[in-house]
């Protein structure tokens, strides 16, 4: 395969480190005066048809990325961004022989390591795979749990971590617990940590919006981590459970899970939260509606104010759909308290609320067969939230889909469902602004915002991107072949690797 040469003098100019992972925000800052809100295409490639581009990482010291690929391959591939105005592929890693399918990617030190879920059976052990990322050779692999899902390093470089979904098999006849992966990467040693210490709290945790499945076989089992985000001193993890709707808090000094974080409900009946709801309507209508969200976060990141950390959630939502067991049903499908909804036959019909996809094993509240409330998927949304505690401080209510309308992107056909789908989200430092940059996985967009004050950020940009983006990797200006911020993003929906740029203030 083709390898980019770099010249022993090249290579001493060279940091000798790469950035990090995909969400990584403590990086040296330089003086570059850019303007966050001016992010534009500068460079873009495709490496394929559908699931080509889903998550992508970087390295400082070869100047590429490493983009997982699963478009009919299971690859790796390698793209030099030198220049990031002419990206290219110039190589592979081929994944065939280790067993497992490629989910998620990060880099430290010029070392790639690679989450695989297990190719025989996908509710067996994952395992992570750990590659140079000069010419492309094995240095470890080591076994972690079911579905590692999402990989990270640590800021310092000491531990990889995973997020180990655990999904069950479509007859529910097997059902791994979800973990979480804790490696050492001196040793290689790997911590694997369940959930179950915490099923005594699971009536109180629910109270709170914390949500374990009617079908579940057990507390842990139902637990589906998702997505990871590491605090700049590597002693902190928050871990997103998406389809549980909560946060989970992880020492990695100790090695234990220390808190549950259950995210509540959204209201959507008020005027800030008024969401457009009927794919049927021939029109874009934000009204409020008698329904509530689950937050249901995918991506998270974090960023550190006034020594108070923050953690991010990308709000998306997620169903469980499998032949023994679906928690998603249409709202004209269900039945409503006559008393709380008195008009359910107009709620009902299709240009109201009558398509709304809803979660069946929730609503009802006094257990007497009929919905006393309506609960559905997503917040349409993403959230902030203090890292000591779990507690919301800011929700960017119907922001998300009504600037993507105004931009023209937002998919009415999405309106059933969940919006936009907040997907990915990064939190980066660019001079002395948190910035955050928002995915939206069905709007084909991000958006950027001054997260600075934490409870009230500000709007900066929508930007036009490829079709489903999966995957947002900012590059700092002190890390980029160009000096200059880049955000990338990787899009899945048509296999699109895009690079952008922030003007000069």
């Amino acid at each position: 395969m083709k390898k980019l040469s770099i010249s022993l003098l090249a290579a001493l100019s060279i940091l000798a480190s790469c950035n990090n992972d995909e969400n990584s925000n403590n990086e040296p800052e330089v003086v570059v005066n850019e303007n966050p809100g001016t992010f534009k295409e500068i460079g873009s490639i495709t490496i394929g048809g559908e699931g080509a581009a889903e998550i992508s990482a970087y390295c400082e010291k070869t100047k590429r990325l490493f983009t997982v690929n699963n478009s009919g391959v299971n690859q790796i591939d390698v793209i030099d961004i030198a220049d990031p105005t002419k990206p290219m592929k110039i190589g592979k890693i081929d994944l065939a022989t280790y067993e497992g399918a490629a989910n998620s990617v990060s880099i430290f030190d010029g070392k790639l390591a690679v989450a695989l879920e297990s190719s025989a059976n996908k509710q067996g052990n994952g395992k992570v795979v750990v590659f140079n990322t000069t010419d492309y050779s094995l240095i470890k692999q080591v076994t972690v749990g079911a579905l590692p899902d999402m990989i990270t390093y640590s800021p310092d470089g000491k531990y990889i971590m995973t997020a180990n979904e655990g999904e069950p098999n479509a007859d529910y006849s097997q059902d791994p617990n979800g973990t979480v992966s804790i490696i050492e990467t001196a040793t290689y040693n790997v911590t694997n940590l369940d959930f179950a210490s915490f099923s005594g709290q699971a009536a109180t945790l629910a109270k709170d919006g914390f949500r374990i499945s009617k079908f579940a076989k057990s507390f842990a089992q139902d637990i589906e981590p998702e997505y990871i985000t590491i605090s700049d001193d590597s002693k902190t993890a928050w871990v997103t459970l998406q389809e549980n709707n909560g946060v989970a808090k992880v020492d990695l000094i100790s090695k234990t899970i220390t808190a549950i974080y259950p995210l509540g409900l959204k209201d959507y009946n008020t005027a800030e939260n008024a969401i457009d709801i009927s794919d049927k309507d021939d029109k874009v209508a934000f009204s409020p509606w008698k329904v509530k969200g689950l937050y249901m976060p995918d991506a998270i990141s974090h960023f550190t104010v006034n020594n108070t950390p923050y953690f991010v959630t990308a709000n998306e939502g997620d169903a469980r759909e499998y032949d023994a067991y679906s928690d998603v049903k249409r709202m004209k499908d269900m039945k409503l308290d006559a008393t709380v909804f008195p008009d359910a036959a107009t709620l009902k019909l299709e240009t109201n609320l009558g398509r709304l996809n809803l979660v069946a094993d929730m609503g009802d509240t006094d257990g007497d067969g009929d919905l006393d409330e309506m609960v559905s998927f997503g917040a349409r949304s993403f959230s902030i939230w203090n890292g000591n505690t779990g507690k919301i401080v800011f929700d960017s209510k119907n922001d998300v889909d009504k600037k993507t309308n105004e931009l023209g992107t937002y998919d009415d056909k999405r309106s059933d469902d969940k919006g936009s789908e907040p997907e990915a989200v990064v939190a980066a430092k660019m001079g002395n602004q948190n910035i955050l940059f928002v995915g939206l996985e069905r709007s084909d967009a991000f958006m950027v915002y001054d997260a600075t004050t934490p409870t009230s950020p500000q709007y900066l940009q929508t930007v036009k991107t490829g079709d489903a983006p999966e995957g947002l990797l900012f590059i700092p200006a002190s890390k980029s072949p160009t000096k200059r911020s880049l955000l990338v993003v990787s899009s899945e929906g048509d296999g699109s690797v895009k690079i952008y740029q922030p003007d000069l203030k």
